[in-house]
């Protein structure tokens, strides 16, 4: 979306010359002609589209000081630059005060403009970023940081808010990329909880032999390599909260461990004479369906009820096509800070072609998308030009159609081979749909089995525990 800078300026002759010179720049224009009409307009809903306001100092009834001091306590993220004709160090310290990023004197030369606009935005768009980051440290992301302008994500939103008021044990589902562990930070940072340790553990990225000294610790000597003592994620967490990604990896060993933590409230470290008593607030979460593992006794009955007190489930962005745009500005807004590029937002067809696609990587892939396409633009605004691995219908650029099983399809066989439906028209079953998918992809990265198992959207201890399941020889990676 083009950035929207919003003109407040009382003398129509200066209004027009702002709206040609700032609307050649390529951003959108609104022109008002007083302060209180600006007043009005910024605290309203329409407002909230504005992305940086040019304030004319002087003007009769409400001036530009009364505005600043009236919108800054309110939008204290948005950016005023005050145009005024006293360029006097006093002038200039008043507005500052009042709440201005910048300022420039009249007549405003279109260069020192250009300028002076990109810099105010560039300067927020990287405040912003510190602020959520600096929020994230200290345990304090709010749901104010979580995109949700689509209906499904508003019930989510709604859902993680009354979770968040109570100590109730949370499961947030939800396909890989789709803002579990940033939702998990919300719930924390709008809890009683806010401030203290929020400890995030990827139980499919542990090695096997060390998941339990990572989570429940050890004591010095407990094992080969033990030279000191380690508190592990539940200690870390003690008093705030712990979450757990991809929680349908651990062993049934450590499941046990975990429902005992759960249940007395305590750990037992390696090699510990005692248990020790722990105060943490678990919220887990899974991109597999845990009822399905406990039907195939891969996942503890009991584990799961305790777990699965309060369900959330994150929609993947395919079903949210709202939340495609204000997603899309901010990653814009950020990565071109970031690259020092003069961004202003994205062009409609280049919009509508991404909320086209199906995202099967979700927010992730969007942001890897947009960062891509923030280093390839040598424009003011991304254009379709700047997405070549997209498709303008949907999909991957060089991806093979859908079902292409002839000689000249695009993968031939290999696409063959990956085909849900068995010869005969009934779907094959998922076990061997899932076979061909993990050999397809191990002959196509050539046996790295991590890059397998980053394309494939899962850890590598689940790849290494599916190809034993299914009987898929693999050798060294390499």
């Amino acid at each position: 979306m083009v950035q929207t800078i919003l003109i407040v300026e009382d003398d129509p002759a200066q209004s027009r010359y702002l709206v040609e010179i700032v609307g050649r720049q390529g951003y959108r224009t609104i022109a008002v002609d007083g302060g209180q009409a600006a007043i009005d307009l910024l605290l309203r809903a329409r407002g909230e589209a504005v992305d940086l306001v040019l304030l004319d100092l002087v003007m009769p009834e409400v001036d530009g000081l009364e505005v600043l001091r009236q919108l800054h306590p309110e939008r204290p993220d948005l950016p005023i630059v005050v145009l005024t004709v006293k360029g006097s160090i006093d002038t200039v310290v008043e507005v500052m005060r009042a709440g201005a990023a910048d300022f420039v004197v009249k007549p405003a030369a279109p260069e020192r403009l250009r300028v002076t606009i990109e810099n105010a935005i560039k300067v927020t768009a990287l405040s912003d970023q510190v602020s959520r980051l600096t929020r994230r440290g200290e345990g304090n992301t709010s749901f104010a940081d979580v995109v949700a302008e689509s209906p499904t994500m508003d019930r989510t939103i709604d859902l993680a808010r009354r979770a968040a008021a109570s100590a109730i044990p949370i499961l947030i589902e939800g396909e890989s990329g789709v803002g579990k562990e940033l939702m998990a930070r919300a719930i924390q940072g709008s809890s009683d909880r806010a401030g203290r340790p929020f400890v995030a553990v990827n139980c499919g990225a542990i090695p096997e032999n060390l998941v339990e000294s990572i989570l429940f610790g050890h004591e010095k000597g407990a094992f080969t390599g033990a030279d000191s003592r380690h508190a592990g994620k539940f200690l870390e967490a003690d008093g705030g909260t712990l979450f757990l990604d991809e929680i349908g990896e651990l062993r049934g060993d450590l499941q046990v461990k975990l429902l005992r933590a759960l249940q007395e409230g305590e750990v037992d470290p390696v090699g510990a004479s005692k248990p020790v008593k722990i105060d943490v607030r678990l919220i887990s979460a899974t991109n597999q369906d845990l009822a399905s593992l406990v039907a195939e006794k891969r996942f503890r009955e009991d584990l799961f009820y305790r777990l699965n007190v309060f369900p959330i489930h994150m929609p993947p962005l395919r079903h949210r096509p709202e939340d495609v745009a204000p997603l899309a500005e901010r990653f814009i807004a950020s990565y071109a800070a970031q690259e020092g590029k003069n961004l202003h937002g994205i062009d409609a067809s280049a919009l509508e072609m991404l909320q086209a696609q199906s995202w099967p990587g979700n927010v992730r892939q969007l942001e890897n998308s947009i960062f891509r396409a923030v280093v390839l633009s040598e424009g003011e605004i991304l254009t379709p030009a700047d997405f070549p691995h997209l498709k303008p219908g949907g999909g991957t650029a060089g991806e093979a159609g859908a079902g292409a099983t002839g000689p000249g399809a695009a993968g031939g066989s290999e696409v063959a081979g990956l085909a849900a439906l068995a010869p005969g028209g009934e779907l094959r079953p998922l076990r061997d749909v899932e076979n061909d998918m993990i050999i397809f992809a191990i002959e196509h990265c050539r046996g790295r089995m991590t890059e397998v198992a980053r394309r494939l959207g899962i850890g590598r201890s689940t790849l290494y525990r599916k190809v034993r399941e299914l009987g898929i020889e693999v050798g060294e990676e390499r």
